[in-house]
């Protein structure tokens, strides 16, 4: 801050986030606090990159990607973040070199590894937000439960052929989190992967950009952001539902009385031990709902 109390800005940054400091309700307060923000994308896959791309875009400071997925043919039909000659290439690594192009001024923090329950508490703590655009259910209980031990708000999001879905889950007895949601996984098998049921490729760039508007209201404090709401989007049909959310005071991780307080197997506890795991295991995170 400068001497008379107003956001001090270089040259550069008042000319290319001059659109969000002219913008009521943002303004130099909020392009501040932007550039402070420190926020972590889970996964650099379809919901990820208008994520990553958005928020790079709008200034956040600190921008964490982690993935341990490599590029593959059948992502580049949805994965902006990458092109036909990073086929291989580890995903954060071309995620990386992309939103570096689109904004080279701030901090990008690569995490090109599993996210587990030995090490999310460690990754993810040194972040203000974090933005699930996982494809599969152990991670996002994972994600879930960690960043209600941490204290940390989410931003939710997932996609399955043409229909997707958004929240914000904010740590804290009386908003819900994931697990009010959805209290169990289904069992294995019961959701398609994305090479068995498809994806239209244009949803997640809908779903991701949702996601990264929430992260900004929720850094910035302007808006109302979808906590204690899931929007539900249907491309087909071109409509938008927000459906209202109850908190569960029997909820095992934000509840009354939490009897999850440590991470544990996710993998067991959705029922995919090694051997059951799908293919797409082998390539980055398991895919159930596409990401």
């Amino acid at each position: 801050m400068s001497s008379n109390g107003f956001p001090t800005f270089t040259e550069d940054e008042v000319l290319r986030y001059s659109r969000h400091i002219i913008l009521p309700k943002i303004g130099g307060a909020g392009q501040r606090k932007l550039l402070d923000a420190k926020v972590l994308c889970v996964g650099a896959g379809g919901l990820g990159s208008p994520v990553a791309m958005y928020l790079a875009a709008a200034g956040v400071g600190t921008l964490g990607i982690v993935d341990f997925d490599r590029v593959d043919l059948t992502n580049l039909q949805r994965q902006l973040l990458h092109d036909t000659d990073d086929v291989g290439r580890p995903k954060v690594a071309s995620a990386i070199e992309r939103l570096e192009g689109i904004n080279p001024t701030i901090d990008y923090v690569p995490h090109d590894t599993v996210l587990t329950s030995d090490n999310a508490m460690d990754i993810l703590s040194g972040y203000d937000v974090v933005v699930d655009g996982s494809d599969n259910f152990p991670v996002r209980y994972l994600v879930n439960d960690a960043t209600q031990m941490l204290g940390t708000p989410l931003v939710y999001g997932s996609i399955y052929q043409f229909e997707g879905q958004a929240s914000v889950f904010l740590p804290g007895q009386g908003t819900p989190c994931y697990r009010c949601l959805f209290p169990q996984p289904p069992p294995p098998g019961a959701v398609p992967s994305c090479s068995e049921a498809g994806v239209f490729g244009v949803l997640p760039g809908i779903v991701g950009s949702i996601q990264a508007v929430e992260a900004i209201k929720v850094i910035t404090g302007i808006g109302t952001p979808l906590v204690g709401r899931l929007l539900l989007f249907d491309a087909l049909d071109m409509e938008f539902t927000s459906v209202k959310l109850r908190w569960d005071p029997a909820c095992p991780v934000c509840g009354e009385d939490p009897t999850v307080t440590e991470l544990i197997d996710y993998d067991l506890f959705c029922g995919l031990a090694p051997a059951q795991s799908p293919p797409e295991a082998e390539h980055g995170v398991r895919t159930t709902v596409e990401a």
